[in-house]
């Protein structure tokens, strides 16, 4: 590793201090339920981005701080939120967009959080609480390292810095596409950095350099005009939960891969991964076995997946002696690197309309799309990347897929497509994200805002 200049000695140390900080401000976002799904309270949303924008306005760095909306497409309805600050660069300097997010997920069951989910609470070297590692921990690792430049050299720097701070990512960005455009001016940059990934483990860095897309959709299964008494009529009439279930066991072969003609799989190599790794990362229980085929990682990040994330049905405590006329479930899947989404979702369809049984009705609707995405690694950005992940965690950084998906890319790609794109993140495999117990690990975050301060300190002293 080649020695530091004494400017980049002086951001490191200003990074190191600005931790604190950073932590307490953290918290105080945590404490914020800025949920954005249909349903919670926007105010909390508004809230959390009039927070993150003083933030920003603190740094005394730009040019202009807004919190801002845009149409959400379709509807004529404002979507949430978001924070934009832009800094003009200077000097033929490169401009930097940092992107991250300020909206969480719902907590679910708060029977299964061991502590309080909006009060931010720490224990065995991680910081528990809803928001805590996706994506407040990016917000702040944009805000810490932006505070370390200025606290090393001075506001008077010339590197160009957009922050754009989203308010909807986990609710399906879907003002992100009209945001770009309405703003593209405002948020042109040479580089992007997108916070929202994860890293190998809690103490090696990485680069995420693939992500799978998704598709979405509602499916709805009618055999029924009406319910029937099941002593009467079953034997004879299928009812919905019958043909929902015989339909959505086709979607498997007896691996648990999926069996859908047209979703393809993208062919690449993948580091060594264990099974024991697996089952410790994902609480994979002993008498359980993994599914698919092949290595473990292409598996995550290079095959497709297909899920079942909720139904509608009748209850266990609701349940009586009736025949469903109609069962409603959401399918959630991924789309290997390579494949459009919407060609993924036209291979699910056709093959679920193909295979309803007995002539059952089927619906579509609520269909959500975002193609995946492979990061052009030849630019110099993630040469510079690279290099500030290991200055900053003392760890060369791994190349890694994602198996999870980050629609907006695709959007960020069309918009401005000149631009180097880096997929960063806080987030260790033990973070828990989207669930129950979702973690920051302490020493991940430090590292991370040490590693942007740097790769900020580098662009700006590129000639």
């Amino acid at each position: 590793m080649t020695s530091e200049s004494p400017r980049s000695s002086a951001v490191r140390e200003a990074a190191l201090s600005a931790v604190p900080a950073a932590l307490a401000d953290l918290g105080a976002l945590v404490r914020i339920a800025s949920i954005a799904f249909p349903g919670f309270n926007r105010a909390e949303v508004e809230r959390s981005a009039a927070a993150v924008a003083t933030l920003a306005e603190d740094l005394g760095i730009f040019d202009r701080v807004e919190v801002k909306t845009a149409a959400i497409a379709g509807t004529g309805e404002q979507g949430m939120p978001a924070v934009l600050a832009t800094r003009a660069a200077r000097g033929g300097k490169p401009t930097i967009l940092l992107y991250a997010h300020h909206d969480v997920q719902p907590v679910g069951d708060e029977s299964l959080w061991d502590s309080a989910p909006f009060e931010p609470t720490v224990r065995g070297g991680r910081l528990y609480g809803r928001g805590a590692a996706d994506d407040k921990a990016g917000v702040m690792t944009h805000i810490g390292a932006l505070r370390a430049l200025v606290d090393a050299v001075g506001t008077d720097f010339d590197l160009g810095v957009n922050l754009f701070i989203e308010g909807e990512e986990e609710a399906g960005s879907g003002s992100f596409a009209a945001f770009l455009s309405d703003n593209a001016d405002a948020l042109r940059a040479d580089v992007i950095v997108v916070a929202d990934s994860g890293n190998w483990d809690a103490t090696t860095p990485a680069l995420t350099v693939s992500l799978r897309g998704n598709a979405r959709f509602t499916l709805t299964v009618r055999t029924l005009e009406h319910a029937s008494h099941s002593g009467m009529f079953g034997g004879a009439v299928p009812d919905a939960m019958l043909a929902a279930i015989k339909l959505l066991g086709t979607l498997w072969d007896d691996d648990g891969a999926v069996a859908v003609a047209g979703m393809t799989e993208r062919d690449a190599d993948t580091p060594e991964y264990t099974e024991e790794t697996l089952r410790s990362e994902a609480g994979l229980p002993g008498g359980v076995s993994p599914i698919g085929r092949g290595s473990i990682l292409s598996r995550i990040w290079n095959k497709p997946s297909i899920t079942v994330t909720g139904i509608d049905a009748p209850t266990v405590r609701n349940a009586s002696n009736t025949l469903s006329p109609e069962v409603s479930v959401v399918i959630s899947a991924r789309v290997a690197p390579g494949q459009p989404a919407a060609e993924a979702y036209a291979a699910i369809e056709a093959h679920l309309r193909a295979a309803a049984p007995f002539g059952a009705e089927l619906t579509f609707s609520d269909i959500e799309t975002g193609d995946p995405f492979l990061v052009d690694t030849s630019g110099p950005a993630v040469t510079s990347a690279r290099a500030a992940l290991a200055a900053g965690y003392g760890v060369e950084p791994v190349d890694i897929g994602v198996g999870g998906s980050i629609p907006f890319i695709a959007d960020l790609v069309r918009e401005f497509p000149a631009a180097q794109i880096l997929v960063t993140g806080v987030e260790d495999p033990h973070a828990r994200a989207h669930s129950p117990n979702e973690s920051l690990h302490l020493e991940t975050f430090r590292n991370a805002l040490v590693s942007e301060a740097l790769l900020l300190e580098g662009l700006d002293s590129t000639v």
